[in-house]
């Protein structure tokens, strides 16, 4: 990230002006202005439309969630409650009280399983994906950035992205990972924390006639440094246009939450749910985790809506924090019910608004949210009341993208441990997602189609949608 300071004062009054790491932060200059980005043409195989995949990592439990069981003996049953939703017969875990009133809005899939019950990135990067972030095979199709905001195609972000004073990015594994297409494919990563943030940090005076070639010239020091070490090339015939998306583009504005209408922002406020010294009775309420977690999960979700608005076509939300979805109820780990109060409920209510929100600006066909994490957890409870790792059923929660609402697609079995019908699995997801932004058949016609994309768009989809 490249961020540009007026002295001691910001040029916004933000203070951040933050966008792509010009080739060190994920968004190549090589291939800033590149074509290859969605269009108009009759023939063209995008579809316009965007993904949000909100990752919760940790495992988030089904029985908590989209699939309660609340009449299987104690030991197993649901922990907290159920609460019936506006789709007749269906019920949701009590902590999703919000979600459950707009269910008729929604896709739940109650036989989808990950195969994986290890902490990782699967299924955003795995062997289902190519060991590739899956908005990676989209920005391969139409290339690193929107051709006419300059907006990066790919972005991944983390709590530190709305808040820089939260702990810094902690998932599991490489969400930026391009498998084999190489580093000029990196998802682009806004936000604040590393040694990297220091080093793009330029202060300038804005005084002074000569700002914007003191700022091209501090440009061509710092990433001729870079160049040394082979990650950029080609830099100094796009230095204009640089400047130009830094100061005056499209990127800045979506990153700037304060643009948003004041209603907007109380809506996606989740601040209420980060009650410092709740959750501190382990490790990770200690080290800040959940609260930072509950503070910044709805602002993520606003500030993915505003990307896809600008011409992100993927955007991967880490909503984990080093697991704060792994409730075991050990000395590391929250039991199920303080667990749902830390986590769920702050999730249940930025899902919610932003639900709520593409409904109101006549985004959902635009837009697809995705929400499930690396596994499930176990029907059977343990003696400190916690669930453990599980791979055989996970919750996975659908919206948008052209998707019928109030759909219910597979079931589990009765002890909520296995699916009962209509089995998915990470194959199934990633080729939904790819048929929501591309047009396979379309694609197939393309002599230029990576044939990655075209193996992944092969796979058959979600059964039922």
């Amino acid at each position: 990230m490249l961020s540009i300071s007026d002295g001691d004062q910001g040029i916004t009054r933000r203070r951040l002006l933050t966008i792509g790491g010009l080739g060190l932060g994920g968004l190549s200059l090589p291939t800033l202005y590149a074509a290859g980005g969605p269009g108009s043409s009759e023939g063209n195989p995008v579809t316009g439309r965007s993904v949000i995949f909100l990752f919760q990592q940790g495992g988030p439990s089904q029985f908590e969630t989209f699939d309660p069981k609340p009449d299987i003996p104690t030991g197993n049953r649901t922990i907290g409650g159920v609460i019936p939703t506006t789709i007749p017969g269906v019920i949701f875990g009590a902590t999703m009280r919000r979600l459950a009133k707009l269910a008729h809005k929604l896709t739940v899939v109650r036989s989808f399983h990950t195969k994986n019950s290890g902490h990782n990135i699967k299924p955003i990067v795995g062997e289902h994906s190519l060991e590739a972030n899956i908005g990676t095979h989209y920005s391969r199709v139409v290339g690193s950035t929107h051709p006419l905001t300059g907006m990066p195609t790919n972005a991944v972000i983390f709590p530190r992205s709305v808040n820089s004073d939260v702990p810094g990015p902690s998932a599991r594994g490489n969400l930026r990972a391009t498998g084999a297409y190489g580093k000029g494919l990196t998802p682009f990563v806004p936000g604040s924390g590393g040694q990297l943030q220091e080093d793009m940090k330029l202060r300038l005076d804005r005084g002074r006639n000569d700002t914007r070639r003191r700022l091209l010239g501090q440009l061509d020091r710092l990433n001729r440094k870079a160049d040394t070490r082979g990650q950029l090339d080609g830099l100094d015939k796009l230095q204009g246009q640089a400047y130009e998306l830094i100061l005056g583009g499209g990127v800045s504005r979506a990153l700037d939450l304060s643009r948003e209408d004041p209603h907007t922002l109380k809506r996606y406020d989740t601040s209420v749910y980060a009650r410092k010294g709740t959750w501190n009775k382990v490790s990770r309420g200690r080290k800040g985790y959940y609260c930072a977690q509950a503070a910044t999960i709805g602002p993520l979700l606003l500030l993915a809506r505003r990307l896809c608005e600008a011409g992100c076509g993927f955007v991967t939300i880490h909503a984990g924090y080093e697991g704060v979805w792994d409730m075991h109820a050990d000395g590391n780990n929250l039991n199920m019910v303080d667990g749902m109060e830390a986590v769920g409920r702050s999730f249940d209510h930025a899902v919610a608004a932003f639900v709520e929100d593409t409904e109101d600006r006549g985004l959902r066909d635009k837009i697809m949210l995705v929400a499930t994490g690396e596994m499930g957890r176990t029907p059977k409870v343990n003696k400190n009341g916690g669930r453990d790792h599980w791979a055989r059923l996970a919750p996975l929660l659908l919206y948008g993208g052209g998707l019928e609402g109030g759909q219910v697609i597979g079931r589990s079995d009765r002890q909520g441990g296995e699916p009962a019908s209509d089995g998915c699995d990470p194959s199934h997801l990633i080729s939904t997602i790819l048929h929501t932004v591309f047009d396979p058949g379309k694609l197939r016609l393309k002599p230029d189609a990576p044939r990655e994309v075209l193996a992944l768009c092969a796979k058959p989809p979600i059964p039922g949608l």
